[in-house]
């Protein structure tokens, strides 16, 4: 691939500040998921290495913690514009080895750098309390403290803005980090390294490594005391194992896991800006989102005229190349991807479900499915109970405000969930009623760096971004301060 900055394609794995092959010479492929053509041979690590990245995690942890948050916000911020300066790079590195619209992987690079603008000035504000005391010769204080060192593993799909979201906080607060990226998406980890070296982050204070074996790599992550708090996004099975792994050191744990995300438009809702808002949600990354629109349910009165202009917008999305500047739809991540994508459809058509736009995969590309859209969807099928992360929505026809709630709620999930009305009063009463994480209420955008990120139920626990994004790498110390009397 052609950069402007060559030396951001780094291939080797990145820790105690150095770039370090397996041990053994390993490497694993990886590919662009377009063409499946091997752009890159990366060190494959194990279990010796990541023992190595999380032992100088340990060594450069008080240090690091030791330094004054505006010492560590001068080295993020610095991190930060570097990431900007690259910007087009690293557009370029996501989109061969992730598949994303360029458009969409610019977007992604400066949504991913704004975790480490935000946190560096947020990680100046970890303030304690003075609490009024029990006794008069007392003092009740209270501190926070780095939690430690930090694993995070992180998911394909935003290969950047999902390691920053969870090391931008870590690092501002004091802490170290060991980051295992997705084996289909190392590239951009190892780039963001080479940065965060440049910008001065000391030796072992953020180590990159790269594996094909990530059950090996996760049980080093877990099982070692020294690390005492690990990040996680992912799918709610690998969540639960990681979580039981972990339980034998007790860690902190933050959970961002599978969602089922509803997508309701009532009757008194603007219909254009729910199609707007629906496409945006969807169909963002070839519908590859953790907090994509899952199930459409439209009220009966606005059923048939949402259908038609959904149709209509579902069908100008062009599906290609993300190299390609007029792509809308890149292409799945992999063939496993591309097989559930086309289960999930088949069961539905089985099922009953009429396909109005797309429901094969496109010509473009081998791992390119068409934009869909199914209409008489119901409850049977399994498209309704599982992730389909993919580019089809399939619509529910409902006719209450109660019974849309109940099926809403009518999954073990709770990520995200979105609706569009207009009446005041029934906006409070849904958004309170779901039981998700995260509400959007006519738009289908919520992602921010300034908003909690996070799920309830089998979603997970724990938010990244926001203020409260400081709080999961860090611990309360309480001082009792006795003593006082003259």
């Amino acid at each position: 691939m052609t950069l402007h900055s060559q030396d951001l394609l780094q291939q080797s794995a990145y820790v105690n500040g150095e770039w370090m092959p397996a041990d053994d010479g390993a490497t694993f492929a990886v590919h662009d998921p377009f063409s499946d053509e091997v752009i890159a041979a990366v060190a494959d690590l194990g279990e010796t290495e990541t023992l190595r990245a999380v032992a100088a995690a340990a060594t450069a942890f008080p240090a690091w913690s030791a330094n004054t948050a505006g010492e560590r916000s001068t080295v993020l911020r610095r991190w930060f514009e570097l990431i900007m300066e690259h910007q087009e790079d690293l557009a370029i590195i996501m989109t061969r080895e992730q598949g994303k619209p360029l458009t969409e992987s610019r977007g992604e690079v400066a949504y991913g750098a704004s975790f480490i603008e935000w946190f560096a000035e947020e990680g100046k504000r970890a303030y304690g309390d003075v609490i009024p005391s029990h006794r008069g010769d007392a003092r009740i204080i209270t501190i926070k403290q780095p939690v430690g060192v930090v694993a995070a593993i992180t998911p394909w799909n935003f290969p950047i803005a999902m390691i920053t979201r969870k090391v931008a906080p870590a690092l501002a607060v004091g802490c170290t980090v060991v980051v295992k990226p997705a084996e289909d998406t190392p590239l951009c980890a190892l780039a963001l390294a080479f940065l965060a070296d440049k910008a001065g982050l000391p030796p072992g204070v953020f180590n990159v490594v790269p594996t094909s074996r990530p059950a090996e790599v996760g049980a080093v992550l877990t099982h070692d005391q020294r690390i005492r708090k690990l990040s996680f996004t992912g799918s709610t099975a690998t969540g639960k194992k990681l979580m039981e792994q972990s339980a034998g050191t007790l860690k902190k744990l933050s959970l961002e896991l599978g969602g089922n995300a509803p997508f309701i438009v009532f009757n008194d809702a603007d219909v254009k800006g729910a199609v707007a808002g629906a496409v945006e949600s969807k169909y963002r990354n070839a519908g590859q989102t953790c907090v994509c629109a899952n199930r459409l349910y439209v009220q009966s009165g606005i059923y048939d005229e949402f259908v038609k202009e959904l149709a209509v917008a579902v069908g100008d999305l062009k599906v290609g190349p993300g190299t390609e500047s007029d792509t809308d739809i890149g292409p799945l991540i992999n063939d496993a991807a591309l097989d559930k994508v086309q289960r999930l459809v088949k069961d539905a058509v089985d099922k009953g479900a009429e396909v109005i736009v797309g429901g094969e995969p496109s010509d473009k590309g081998p791992r390119c499915y068409r934009p869909t859209l199914l209409v008489n969807a119901n409850s049977r099928m399994d498209i309704s109970q599982e992730e389909v992360f993919g580019p089809v929505a399939p619509i529910f026809r409902f006719d209450t405000e109660e019974e849309v709630i109940e099926l809403a709620n009518d999954t073990p999930y709770g990520l995200a969930a979105y609706f569009y009305g207009r009446d005041h009063a029934r906006i409070w009463r849904v958004a309170e009623a779901l039981e998700y994480g995260m509400v959007g209420i006519n738009t289908g955008m919520i992602s921010t760096t300034l908003a909690p990120f996070g799920g309830v139920k089998e979603s997970g626990f724990g938010r990244e971004g926001s203020k409260y994004g400081l709080e999961d790498y860090l611990v309360i110390k309480y001082l009792c301060w006795g003593g006082l009397e003259k």
